[in-house]
């Protein structure tokens, strides 16, 4: 069974991702986890009040946020509802990173599924600000879920790898289950000059295409070129149904992320986007 956790801030982004899991996942044995962290709510204008009002606050938010994610998730499980998902809500005091990245190693939750922006983010970019974060801090896999997008089966899947990582089995097994389930084509696009890899190169690119035996797997290079451009290019060609990316210390995603290429990328992308960690779980 996944464990799959949906934090929300009660925004149409946050709804139209949660109703998306439900698609992808509605086939499958899964235990969904409805998150709101509220810390910011009880602090934001209690900074300098008495620990006893804070307190008090942090009660009286704690019911409200409780019961509106009771009612939430009473007008999406429908009726009767799915009898392959189970349900929880948490109202977590914290701020929405700390609270996320703390439940993922208590339930050793498989995936964070997300809206691409919240209630405040800026209308200018795709990936808001708390995205970005979970995308850089949250030790699972975390799918962005753009508020344009129509549920449906990623037939496509575009995996850019430069295969300098050796990535983790559980890592690239939930991309492997997802491809098998759809029977999805998975292309890993190398953007190189240069046909020949390293030994190093070479021996990843046999584990990601023997940890990837259920997907339709081929392997794809494009000359070097902006990161950006070529990975959209190659979606818009391949009618691309979700892109992933692993996120590790001095990997391909995070020479993106730290360049701000993401940002470009985020104006674009109206696809599913799925972040892997490259971690020990």
């Amino acid at each position: 069974m996944k464990t799959i956790l949906i934090p929300t801030d009660f925004s149409k982004n946050a709804l139209h991702a949660l109703q998306y899991a439900q698609e992808l996942f509605k086939c499958d044995r899964a235990e969904f986890y409805l998150m709101h962290a509220f810390a910011d709510e009880v602090y934001g204008g209690f900074l300098n009040k008495p620990v006893e009002e804070r307190e008090s606050t942090e009660k009286q938010i704690r019911k409200e946020v409780t019961q509106k994610l009771e009612d939430l998730l009473e007008s999406v499980i429908g009726v009767p509802p799915n009898p392959m998902h189970k349900w929880h809500t948490v109202a977590a005091f914290d701020s929405l990173v700390d609270g996320v990245n703390d439940f993922v190693n208590q339930k050793n939750i498989d995936l964070v599924v997300m809206g691409t922006k919240g209630e405040t983010s800026d209308h200018k970019t795709t990936f808001g600000s708390y995205t970005v974060q979970l995308f850089k801090y949250v030790s699972c896999p975390v799918l962005a879920i753009p508020a344009d997008c129509v549920y449906q089966q990623p037939k496509v899947i575009l995996f850019p790898t430069d295969y300098m990582l050796p990535y983790k089995r559980r890592e690239l097994k939930l991309l492997g289950d997802l491809a098998g389930h759809f029977k999805s084509q998975v292309h890993c696009l190398y953007i190189s000059d240069f046909d020949v890899m390293s030994h190093r190169q070479e021996d990843n690119r046999l584990f990601i295409k023997e940890t990837l035996s259920k997907a339709y797997l081929s392997f794809k290079r494009t000359s070097v070129k902006n990161k950006g451009e070529a990975i959209m290019e190659y979606i818009k060609a391949n009618k691309v149904g979700m892109l992933t990316m692993v996120n590790s210390r001095h990997s391909f995603f995070e020479d993106m992320l730290y360049r701000s290429t993401i940002d470009e990328l985020g104006l674009k992308v109206k696809i599913p986007f799925l972040v892997m960690q490259n971690l020990y779980r």
